[in-house]
């Protein structure tokens, strides 16, 4: 369990993971803002931390996985007007902001299902930890870091960053703040400029509303996560996880709220994924080149020549290394595609092996073996190296096909060694990468005509029909599928 190193975003270093209770792990990764549909750049951290959550598994520890749902308050201060983004769509919309946030957290939850993630731990939500985040902001107050105007309430940076290393998760110096800070709804109520909302006085026009001791209104977006995290994982976890683009302000400000009302850090390490990017800009709204998750499904968006599985594009998105930017492109897409079926193709031949015992092992050959699958364990240990981890599986491909060739004699290899092999492959395509095979019903099905004309074949030859014998065979050849005759009786077949 010692051997995983991770790079913590706060240090800005890899570390040894040692969890602060052995054998436990708790893991908290922001989640969805459920005011619309999710991208592919969306897709990124979930499937990234889906990952990290199998991994851990199957290291032995006991993880307990938080992802909530932000349901309401989701307003930036940073570059752009504040505003609640489930109340603002639900006008759009015409429908009630629960109703709103439900036919989205559904969408969310049928995206994560079709790219195998498995389900959190826990998944709570924002609107249903108000009291919590309400009795969160009073200890921020009566320690003196938050201040209350007209209902709303800040959390005052200027005073916190003269007491505590604020801005070192994200590498931002408070004096910078005070220049880049932009002028938004509320600033003429702060105190300094880069004071963020705790809690948000609500307008009449405001739909979504709680009463609170200053007013009704609605929590801040960063207080949310910091409740929710306290509340499910304590004072102090392991792991706190999202995307670079949330160490600042979201991140930054978690740590400053927590550090105040728990009087340190919320999570010892802190991971974050980098950006998926379209000709070099990062995916999103603001730069209107987003690609929502059906329209991958549906290859119906102008950016994409074609539709792409959910497998696909897990695929596509663990071949680079999480903390590496990872560039959209239909090329790269289509190799993905062919790289996977690359795979499943090898696993169905390794399944397939058989080994006779009485022939002497090739030691030079099994600690090939031995060597690529023990390189895998190594790779997820440095800092989740998926892409390491995918070459090291090309290279057990390569091996597989030369034993299927016949450049490397099956027979060499002891059948303790093909199970270890056959155990690791499996564990690392299934378990851990959590790749599914998408066209395993299809060739079920396959196999299943091909046995029966087969048999047809047969009986059509035991009455000496050679006429509609030889046509099977011909026809099937015409479609690349190669028919042949064993000396033993048995027929076999494969695909051009």
């Amino acid at each position: 369990m010692t051997s995983l190193k991770v790079h913590n975003s706060y240090t800005r270093q890899k570390e040894l993971f040692t969890p602060i209770t052995p054998g436990h792990v708790g893991m908290y990764v922001c989640g969805p803002t459920v005011s619309g549909e999710s991208h592919l750049g969306h897709a990124r951290p979930f499937i990234t931390f889906d990952v990290i959550y199998r991994y851990l598994r199957y290291k032995g520890y006991k993880v307990r996985y938080v992802r909530n749902i932000t349901d309401a308050g989701h307003f930036e201060e940073e570059g752009r007007q504040a505003e609640d983004k489930i109340s603002k769509k639900a006008v759009i919309e015409k429908l009630e902001p629960m109703e709103l946030v439900q036919k989205y957290t559904n969408l969310f939850h049928w995206a994560m299902n079709r790219f195998n993630n498995l389900e959190p731990s826990i998944e709570p939500t924002a609107t249903g930890h108000i009291v919590e985040q309400i009795d969160m902001i009073e200890k921020i107050l009566s320690a003196g870091y938050g201040y209350v105007v007209n209902g709303s309430v800040y959390f005052d940076v200027k005073k916190y960053a003269a007491a505590y290393p604020y801005g070192k998760l994200s590498g931002r110096k408070i004096e910078d703040l005070l220049e880049t800070t932009r002028d938004l709804d509320g600033q003429d109520e702060k105190i300094n400029k880069q004071d963020f909302a705790l809690w948000k006085a609500a307008p009449p026009e405001h739909i979504m509303r709680w009463n609170s001791p200053w007013g009704e209104g609605f929590p801040g977006w960063h207080i949310e996560c910091s409740a929710m995290s306290t509340k499910y994982l304590g004072e102090q976890f392991d792991i706190h996880g999202g995307g670079m683009d949330l160490m600042f302000p979201h991140h930054e400000s978690e740590i400053a709220q927590s550090t105040i009302c728990n009087h340190h850090t919320p999570a010892r390490y802190w991971l974050h994924n980098n950006m998926i990017t379209v000709n070099g800009k990062k995916m999103g709204k603001s730069y209107g080149n987003q690609i929502m998750l059906t329209q991958m499904f549906s290859g119906e968006h102008p950016l994409l020549s074609q539709a792409f599985s959910p497998m696909t594009i897990r695929f596509f998105i663990l071949q680079t290394h999480y903390r590496s930017t990872l560039d959209f492109g239909n090329e790269a897409l289509q190799a993905a595609e062919k790289g996977l079926k690359r795979l499943w193709d090898a696993y169905g031949e390794l399944r397939q092996l058989d080994f006779d015992p009485s022939k002497n092992r090739n030691l030079e050959l099994e600690n090939t073996f031995y060597t690529a699958c023990r390189e895998l364990d190594e790779s997820m240990d440095d800092d989740f190296n998926t892409a390491k981890v995918l070459a090291g599986l090309f290279t057990l491909v390569n091996h597989i096909n030369s034993l299927k060739s016949g450049v490397l004699e099956r027979d060499t290899m002891s059948a303790e060694c093909y199970a270890f092999v056959k155990k690791q492959f499996s564990a690392y395509l299934e378990d851990i990468l959590g790749l599914q095979d998408e066209h395993a019903a299809e060739r079920g099905r396959l196999n299943q005509v091909l046995d029966l004309l087969i048999e047809i074949r047969r009986e059509a030859k035991a009455k000496k029909d050679y006429a509609t014998s030889d046509k099977i065979r011909n026809q099937l050849q015409r479609l690349g599928i190669l028919m042949k005759d064993e000396k033993n009786g048995q027929v076999s077949y494969s695909f051009e």
